[in-house]
């Protein structure tokens, strides 16, 4: 039926029928459900109350945590690539990182938590070796560098790490010098440094 059907036939109706109509709300057409909110603000009556039926509570989703990371950009991108599968990501501390990208190290960087169900696609995603190499130009490339204990190349670079003593400093805005720069391998846990990078 097209909406001027739905409409005239919703006149005939008593307010009673038409009342008890409304209670199958969701289950009727878009061009039902058009002429119903027609046909009642005409009439001036006030729709029913729809009670939620049973089974119908939102259930919480169950996140669990498969990565961590410091850098909100290197966050951002393994999202993407979560989404980009059709898996619904939730990355915890995000928009504190955003205010100041100190505190990730202080609250353990932030974390990418998927449905629990998800878990293992998604951690199996995020291993996946990226390209050994890609072109910028002829003849510039980017090599992939790999941790030179176990071959992996799920590797980060980062600063060094700071001791307790040297994080309360920072609380208490003492100037601190920048560390040395290294890559760690989330693999083995191996760090070392990149000369060219110092």
């Amino acid at each position: 039926m097209e909406a001027e059907d739905f409409s005239t036939h919703y006149k005939a109706m008593e307010d009673e029928q038409l009342l008890s109509l409304a209670l199958k709300y969701d289950e009727l057409t878009d061009s039902a459900q058009t002429a119903m909110r027609a046909e009642f603000a005409r009439r001036g009556l006030e729709p029913p109350l729809l009670e939620e039926r049973p089974g119908s509570e939102v259930e919480p989703l169950k996140l669990v945590t498969v990565r961590r990371y410091r850098d909100l950009s290197e966050a951002i991108v393994a999202r993407s690539l979560l989404e980009s599968a059709g898996i619904t990501v939730d990355l915890q501390d995000e928009n504190l990182v955003r205010l100041d990208w100190q505190v990730s190290n202080m609250i353990g960087g932030i974390r990418l938590r998927v449905e629990a169900q998800d878990e293992a696609g998604a951690t199996e995603l995020l291993r996946e070796a990226g390209p050994g190499s890609i072109e910028f130009a002829a003849g510039q490339d980017f090599v992939q560098p790999h941790c030179f204990v176990c071959g992996s190349s799920d590797i980060t670079f980062e600063g060094a790490s700071r001791s307790a003593a040297m994080t309360a400093l920072y609380l208490l805005s003492v100037p601190l010098p920048t560390g040395a720069k290294t890559w760690v391998c989330n693999q083995c846990g191996t760090r070392w440094k990149d000369e060219e990078t110092v």
